[in-house]
């Protein structure tokens, strides 16, 4: 599986990775069919942001309840690693639901794709996916 999104989106996301360098960045990635047309970023409320994220249940929640009523459907979440790789880590695996939805790792340089499904090849959460800029246009967004 693939999913598309705009070269200018990712650099975008990148940025904000690298300006809060420290702490993990997260949010809601929105879109369908594999293609990301737009995020909300969401606060940290993890108990260490440095090391975990956890989105605010506010956003998550706005966000259902907007797919729900015909707006733009949650097509996954973001979020960074400030001092690893763009592999999902443990914790990472034991908190996603294996409900077909993207993550997307950062760390302010590098990017990878996830698709959160049982049985996976990562810690049995996550199949790996083909992340692809090119095809998308340069539009940026922010829901």
């Amino acid at each position: 599986m693939q999913v598309f999104i705009s070269s200018a989106m990712l650099a975008e996301l990148q940025q904000f990775a690298r300006v809060s360098a420290r702490q993990e960045i997260c949010g809601i990635l929105f879109g369908r069919d594999g293609r990301v047309s737009g995020y909300r970023a969401a606060k940290n409320v993890a108990d260490d942001p440095c090391r975990h994220f956890e989105i605010d249940p506010a956003i998550l929640i706005a966000a259902e309840r907007e797919q729900r009523e015909g707006r733009a459907p949650i097509l996954g979440y973001y979020h960074s690693h400030p001092y690893g790789t763009v592999v999902p880590s443990v914790t990472d695996a034991e908190s996603a639901a294996p409900d077909g939805r993207v993550w997307l790792i950062m760390n302010g340089e590098d990017a990878a794709a996830w698709l959160s499904v049982a049985n996976g090849e990562i810690y049995g959460r996550f199949d790996a996916m083909m992340l692809d800029c090119s095809g998308a246009k340069g539009q940026t967004a922010a829901e």
